[in-house]
């Protein structure tokens, strides 16, 4: 692990930075940026004692081992500037170009966080992140290194922040700088996080790897000379060299359960050579003199990591009995691995940079793209905080197209996690799944390298909701949801033209007459709706009648005034009704409205007001006597009654769980009757509820159930 007991100098930066910058302009550029750093940050100190400077210094100097370009080291010598030093966005640009700005702006963006629960602080940290991607990968990259050197100078934290430090950094960058194939540095931020998390278990680790420390590193280096002299007798030009395992990966081992002596790879080398060949050949030397152990043999050259890792792993009875993991790779594969991403950038081969880290990005960051597709869809905030720790964090599974493209999926995934995976549509028209040869059912659970076929059939009626308890993800499972939303959607407009054509011919009215523009207009502002669709789909829904948008016409022009008087801004009832104070008002039985329904009151005789939901089909059956009304929200704590029609498959426990979900929806049944069908049962059940919400959300429990086609309010 990396210490940060030396000061480094501009000239230590410069030093580095030439090793593979040769423009003499941009070594300036960044002699200037660390002028301007300097100048900026004068009179700042760090938690740590020393001058403020040396922490971007620091940062520039680590950005250097990743290869970073011209701007990014810059952009990592400025990075707190725009925060800490009262520096404008506007002056980077003038100075140092709009590049080394935008990056600058970019991590400042990422650093403005204030939380208040580790649920909010995660949500709000993956969104920076996703703006910061968006605009360039390589503010990510100087976050990393922003975050590695202070991890390194932690000691100088109180023991709360060191642990608050820790655990959002090994929660969330490390696991980014693994998705980003970034390994010298996401292995350095794990072992410094699980050195302030779990500070006995890191040294009693560390101990015991000092304590073995002699053996081991005679036997790799006995090892080494042996692997060294089979190669050379073969004739192949290699280097060869013994490979630390980091504590953190030790301690992960040894929470699964594993000995300390038991584990592998304590022992291992790692083998680079100029070519892809030779990496087969040396595996075929080196299981000739050596007998490797069954299974452990990876190849990861045929078939890459999502993140660009590309190695051969083995691991075999070395010298004396020892187990040794050898590592066999080439050098550009090596330096893939050590700087992921990073690597791609090609800026010592002169490449373009812009077009490098698009391509890079494009190929290698399917981690992020799944982090802005759980964004867009809609969902809780701890929804989308579980499926970022849970399915994209987490330990997941490879699995592969017939034609060799690989997928990243949570462990648990079925067929039709891959299928939605690899395309919505594919998803929507899948009718099976074949994987390894054979056919599988739609429950399957996938496993590591599994090669998954999806049939589809253009003509298959889509998703069952039976889906929803199968499949694992959160891309999934939304993509389903979505699917019947737009169906039922579809559907809802369709029932509303037509409630609305049938509403025009009872009243001898023409469609096309009503409907022109000056109509449409005055249709759209009363009723608060964009356009023709939507007016329909409210009307399919239930929001509000067909009777009711045609009233807003023909009644503006036949009916008499209402006389006016002052609207009492209270009422001792449910219903406040327009121009009356008090007034007898009964909820009609009809249809059962409860606060948040669209409501219209109806003068009866003799017998008060009926108050009905707009969408009411009895109100066409009423003459004109209607009136307005409005609920009375000072009455929050009634309790109103509604009607559902529950359809349902045949099962035993359906009531019950049906029962229990009302329970614990806090929500009262008043009756239920059972109707029996041949291929369903449809329970009738009257509740009770607080309001329209508190009514949706429990027909949307029930519709989750997988036994529940569908739930219907009844309008008698």
């Amino acid at each position: 692990m990396a210490s940060d007991k030396k000061q480094y100098t501009i000239e230590d930066l410069i030093e580095k930075a030439s090793s593979y910058i040769t423009s003499k302009e941009e070594l300036e550029k960044i002699r200037s940026a660390y002028e301007v750093c300097c100048e900026k940050h004068a009179g700042q100190y760090r938690d740590s004692g020393e001058e403020f400077f040396h922490h971007p210094l620091n940062t520039a100097i680590i950005l250097t081992t990743v290869y970073a370009d011209c701007d990014t080291i810059c952009a990592g010598l400025l990075h707190d500037v725009i925060e800490d030093c009262d520096t404008t966005k506007q002056e980077l640009e003038d100075e140092f170009g709009p590049t080394v700005a935008n990056l600058v702006y970019g991590v400042t963006k990422i650093n403005k966080i204030h939380f208040s629960t580790e649920n909010e602080a995660l949500i709000e940290y993956y969104k920076k992140i996703i703006v910061g991607m968006s605009e360039d990968v390589r503010v990510i990259i100087i976050k990393l290194a922003d975050r590695l050197h202070n991890m390194r100078t932690l000691w100088a934290k109180s023991e709360e922040k060191q642990k608050k430090i820790a655990k959002e950094t090994l929660d969330i960058l490390a696991p980014i700088a693994h998705h980003l194939g970034i390994h010298k540095i996401k292995s350095e931020l794990e072992d410094l996080s699980l050195r302030y998390l779990k500070p006995n278990v890191f040294y009693d680790i560390a101990d015991k790897l000092n304590n073995t420390k002699l053996e081991r590193d005679k036997v790799v280096s006995d090892m080494i000379t042996s692997v060294s002299n089979l190669l050379k007798e073969n004739n192949i030009e290699h280097e060869i060299k013994g490979r630390s395992k980091s504590i953190y990966s030790i301690y992960k081992k040894l929470e699964k359960g594993r000995k300390f002596s038991d584990i592998y790879d304590l022992l291992a080398l790692r083998i680079l050579v100029d070519n892809v060949q030779q990496c087969y050949s040396i595996i075929g030397i080196i299981h000739a003199k050596y007998k490797p152990i069954p299974k452990r043999f990876k190849d990861y050259i045929a078939m890459p990591k999502p993140n660009g890792y590309q190695s051969l792993h083995t691991t075999v009875f070395g010298i004396d009995g020892y187990l040794f993991e050898i590592q066999i790779r080439t050098k550009e594969m090596d330096e893939i691995a050590e700087n992921g991403v990073a690597s791609h950038w090609a800026y010592k081969e002169h490449k373009d940079l812009t077009q490098q880290a698009t391509t890079s990005t494009e190929a290698k960051l399917q981690f992020f793209k799944s982090i802005v597709e759980l964004n867009e869809d809609k969902m809780t905030s701890e929804e989308f905080v579980n499926s970022v720790k849970n399915e994209i964090l987490n330990n997941n599974i490879y699995v592969f197209t017939p034609k060799g493209d690989i997928f990243e999926l949570p462990k648990g995934s079925t067929p039709i996690d891959f299928a939605y995976s690899v395309h919505t549509r594919v998803g929507e028209t899948m009718v099976g799944a074949i994987v390894n040869d054979s056919i599988v059912p739609l429950d399957y659970e996938l496993k590591d390298n599994d090669i998954v076929k999806i049939n589809t059939n253009k003509n298959s009626p889509g998703p069952s909701k039976e889906w929803l308890n199968i499949a694992k993800s959160t891309r999934a499972k939304n993509k389903i949801r979505s699917f019947f939303t737009r169906s039922e959607k579809d559907n809802y407009i369709e029932r509303g033209k037509a409630d609305l054509e049938k509403e025009l011919r009872k009243r001898k009215l023409s469609f096309n007459e009503f409907l022109t523009d000056e109509n449409l207009e005055e249709i759209y502002k009363s009723a608060k709706v964009v356009d023709l669709d939507d007016l329909y789909l409210n009307i399919g829904n239930g929001k509000f009648s067909s009777t009711y948008v045609v009233n807003l016409i023909y009644k503006k022009e036949n009916a008499e005034p209402i006389k006016k008087v002052e609207v009492p801004k209270t009422s001792d009832g449910d219903i406040i009704v327009e121009g009356i104070d008090k007034i007898k008002v009964n909820l009609a039985n009809c249809c059962n409205p409860v606060p948040g329904d669209e409501i219209v009151g109806y003068i009866t005789k003799g017998n008060g007001i009926s108050v009905h939901r707009r969408s009411c089909h009895n109100l066409a059956f009423l003459d004109n006597r209607m009136i307005n009304v409005t609920w009375n929200e000072e009455r929050t704590n009634n309790r109103y009654l509604s009607s559902l029609f529950i359809h349902c498959n045949e099962q035993d426990k359906s009531l019950l769980e049906i029962m229990q979900k009302a329970s614990t929806s806090n929500i009262s049944i008043d009756s239920m009757h059972t109707h029996r069908k041949v291929d369903e049962v449809i329970y009738e059940v009257d509740i009770w509820v607080r309001d329209l919400e508190h009514l949706n959300k429990f027909i949307r429990d029930l519709e989750n159930m997988t036994y529940v086609e569908k739930v219907e309010r009844i309008i008698q």
